[in-house]
């Protein structure tokens, strides 16, 4: 039975879910979001949100108790140095949670932990889909730009054996034309 136990053991013992979740924190402080299951991510974010909450107060106390949890020296220097002056402001909720589907070998519920402020997706940082296209239709100026080249453009071959010859003849007349003006100026 499990009475007044009030958080998930993972099917795990407890030294190897307290490394588990701390590799697991680093990797989240390190990446800003990783890939899990669902009952694992709900377990990281009440492991990891007290130690950021923690990080706001930059003392060298509160960076040996963060370091007691994560036991790596990089992932506390990042948690110092670069996310708690982004989440200063926040009161909390400093995780998200986004369900991705199932797992093709088990069919586990899996999703992706990312840390609130370094989503650029979300914040409007960055464009990584497609314009949206407009369903419009085209200005009467293209039409005609466009029934002007079929036009030009003929579809049988004795058709356009005749545009050629036209347009040799054209463009024999126009350099007569300027060799003409050139004699006349002199």
């Amino acid at each position: 039975m499990r009475h007044l136990k009030s958080f998930n053991h993972l099917g795990r013992t407890s030294s190897h879910r307290k490394a588990m979740l701390a590799n697991m924190a680093t990797s989240l402080i390190l990446h800003k979001r990783i890939t899990t299951t669902t009952a694992k991510a709900k377990a990281l974010r009440t492991y990891v949100e007290p130690l950021i909450t923690k990080s706001k107060d930059d003392s060298t106390h509160s960076r040996r108790v963060v370091f007691s949890y994560l036991k790596d020296k990089e992932a506390v220097a990042e948690l110092f140095r670069e996310i708690s002056p982004k989440i200063s402001e926040r009161p909390g909720g400093y995780t998200r949670i986004l369900k991705t589907g199932h797992r093709m070998g088990d069919n586990a519920d899996m999703c992706i932990v990312e840390l609130v402020d370094y989503n650029e997706a979300m914040l409007g940082g960055g464009e990584t889909g497609k314009t949206k296209s407009t369903r419009r239709r085209r200005s009467l100026k293209k039409k005609e730009e466009g029934a002007a080249a079929e036009v030009k453009a003929p579809k049988t071959p004795k058709a356009a054996k005749a545009v050629k010859t036209e347009k040799t003849e054209e463009t024999a007349e126009k350099s007569e034309g300027t060799e003409g003006d050139s004699v006349a100026e002199e």
